[in-house]
């Protein structure tokens, strides 16, 4: 009976409501558990009550209240733990987020590779290279300002992807492909969009012979990033790891709904719920 009200109502959220529901709930078991006792008692033995009936019956809630209170304030201090736990650990898995994004957006390929493109444009099309530029601040800035935040709506998200893939274009050209639809209702952990992105192009072939293919769309509560599969070489650079197990557990603080893999020979999908 506890486990169940302990699931409808939330000691973090409602602890009042929970503690009168509670002792509510043990009173009416007593009370009824003395009853049908005493009165088996009076069917099957000779046992006279008298006025001992009621007595009995005011003990028996009074002991039941004191033990209620006692157990109550137990179990309201162990989910307000468990609930300070859980927050720390959120914002330890949130923290390992903005450190590895950053990490992977600073590291010297991906300086090199956007210096490069950059150094191309200037000569080549320099309306390009100053959106290039904009662009690439647009990407430092969504990281730095969602360091606090648990969550983003998934208008937010969108448009980071969106000065994000316009990177990954001028690096790869017709080479990588992106489909994006999502209707922006809706939240979502920030950068897990950006991380899965990053991970498909870190791990796959991307060429004029071998294109890569992304597409990100909303499917039952869930919004899918999905690749074609076409992994590199094992001399390619290593998997940390880091990313997917990241996001699945942010998303275990976040909803009921768990993050889902799928892997086919030729298809890799990610499905992350909608919050």
């Amino acid at each position: 009976m506890g486990s169940y009200m302990d699931r409808k109502i939330k000691w973090t959220i409602n602890p009042i409501k929970r503690l009168i529901v509670g002792i509510i709930g043990a009173l009416a078991y007593t009370i009824i558990a003395m009853i049908v006792l005493m009165e088996s008692f009076r069917f099957f033995l000779p046992i006279k009550f008298d006025d001992s009936y009621t007595e009995t019956i005011y003990i028996s809630i009074t002991i039941t209240i004191v033990i209620s209170l006692f157990m109550h304030g137990r179990m309201f201090l162990l989910s307000w733990k468990k609930a300070a736990m859980d927050a720390e650990r959120l914002q330890k898995e949130n923290a390992v987020a903005r450190y590895e994004s950053l990490k992977n957006q600073v590291n010297p390929h991906f300086l090199f590779n956007s210096l490069n493109a950059l150094t191309n444009l200037v000569y080549e099309d320099q309306d390009k290279a100053v959106k290039f530029i904009k662009q690439l601040s647009e990407v430092y800035r969504y990281v730095l300002d969602t360091r606090d935040r648990e969550v983003v709506t998934i208008k937010e998200e969108i448009d980071f992807l969106k000065s994000y893939l316009f990177l990954q274009k001028i690096r790869f050209g017709d080479n990588l492909k992106t489909e994006i639809q999502l209707n922006g209702q809706g939240m979502i952990a920030p950068l897990a969009l950006q991380m899965l992105i990053e991970n498909a192009i870190k791990h796959n072939v991307v060429s004029q012979d071998d294109p890569l293919s992304i597409s990100i769309k909303e499917e039952n509560g869930f919004i899918r990033v999905e690749n074609n599969l076409q992994r590199k070489s094992k001399l390619g650079e290593p998997s940390s790891g880091v990313g997917l197990e990241n996001i699945r557990n942010r998303y275990a603080f976040l909803s009921d709904k768990k993050v889902e893999i799928a892997e086919t020979p030729a298809q890799f999908s990610v499905y992350l719920p909608i919050l």
